[in-house]
């Protein structure tokens, strides 16, 4: 069974207008909706190999309002100019990780970047995965998978799939995003592809044969790989050197320990009413527990506490008893990780975050 696209050939549609869509050949002449785009996953993955869409523009506008780095600006407690460099890097170099302890909004920054290199909000042209240890090359390019009737086929990975899509339409920025891109065995994930990621090797050039279907294959020109490691994992295996050569690395650093980051983060708990008292009194105390911290030899500064900790979900007030909670449920046991044999160094820290709290 095939899946389809409804679209009126020939006739009126639902509102009676005839939007004139047409087969031209294989082709589809598509009138879409103003909200249609080819960066929608609904669209692309419909179509069957020899078939594609002729969009038609004349009535189009973008599905979002335009996102730019000033949007993101206001969103995020990173000085300007260091978002900005950030975007750069993975223009410059079609690949970035973003490494940092945890909690200081990686994944929260990612999504902007993705925003503002596509120039709206939409995440048609995202996709997202975590890498882990078993996961390998046939779960990320190609691979055999058994079927219903106890045999074999070959299906293409989640980054080859997404390539197609980009491929589709090339006018799009896409964005592939890692989690955890530390976790895997990037050899062995990516294969030959750390040649085809490199940003000068976006072309059809440099297109080698895949491992089980040997078809000629290369990463688009308008894919970029973003990255996400957490410097905090004490499973952390060194990232492969091939790898490191084709990214570019910015480390992010909790919003305590810069001017901008505490005064974005003191307005963002106090734009809701909470009386600026609080937001300073975390950023005073975190500020002290991370400099224990990064004094600590057998830590430093990539296990550092982040910010995000405490941005609260959407209608909760930030208090006393909410910051204590944060504090009780998931700050401690992550003191109590880091230093799991000096018990007293957990309780002294404790003690400096909820004195009077």
């Amino acid at each position: 069974m095939h899946p389809f696209i409804f679209a009126t050939v020939g006739v009126a549609g639902s509102t009676d207008h005839d939007y004139d869509n047409r087969w031209e050949g294989n082709h589809l002449r598509w009138y879409h909706q103003k909200r249609s785009h080819l960066g929608w996953r609904s669209v692309t993955e419909l179509l069957e190999p020899g078939r594609r869409i002729l969009w038609s523009f004349d009535n189009s506008t973008p599905p979002n309002d335009p996102y730019t780095p000033t949007d993101a600006h206001q969103e995020l407690f990173l000085p300007p100019a260091h978002f900005d460099r950030l975007l750069t890097s993975i223009k410059s170099r079609k690949n970035l990780i973003l490494q940092g302890p945890p909690g200081t909004g990686k994944t929260f920054i990612a999504r902007r970047i993705a925003w503002c290199l596509i120039g709206y909000k939409d995440d048609g042209p995202i996709e997202m995965v975590q890498f882990h240890q078993s996961y390998a090359y046939e779960d990320f390019v190609e691979g055999f998978r058994p079927t219903e009737t106890g045999g074999f086929t070959l299906k293409p990975g989640v980054f080859r799939r997404f390539c197609d899509r980009a491929r589709a339409n090339p006018a799009v920025h896409h964005v592939f995003i890692i989690d955890e891109i530390n976790r895997g065995n990037l050899s062995r994930i990516f294969g030959e592809l750390l040649k085809l990621i490199e940003h000068d090797k976006r072309s059809d050039d440099y297109a080698v044969a895949l491992t089980y279907s040997e078809e000629r294959f290369h990463v688009p020109d308008n894919v970029h790989i973003l990255g996400m490691m957490n410097t905090a994992d004490r499973s952390l295996a060194l990232v492969d050197y091939a790898l490191r050569r084709r990214f570019a690395f910015e480390t992010l650093e909790p919003a305590y320990g810069t001017e901008h980051g505490r005064d974005a983060f003191t307005d963002y708990l106090t734009s809701n009413g909470t009386d600026p008292a609080l937001p300073r009194l975390i950023c005073d105390r975190m500020a002290t527990l991370n400099k224990i911290i990064r004094d600590d030899r057998e830590l430093g500064r990539g296990f550092e506490v982040g910010h995000s900790y405490f941005v609260p979900d959407n209608g909760v007030e930030p208090s006393e008893d909410w910051y204590r909670h944060i504090v009780d449920t998931q700050i401690a046991p992550l003191l109590r990780e880091y230093w799991f044999d000096s018990p007293e160094i957990v309780q002294e820290a404790l003690a400096g975050l909820t004195a009077d709290a």
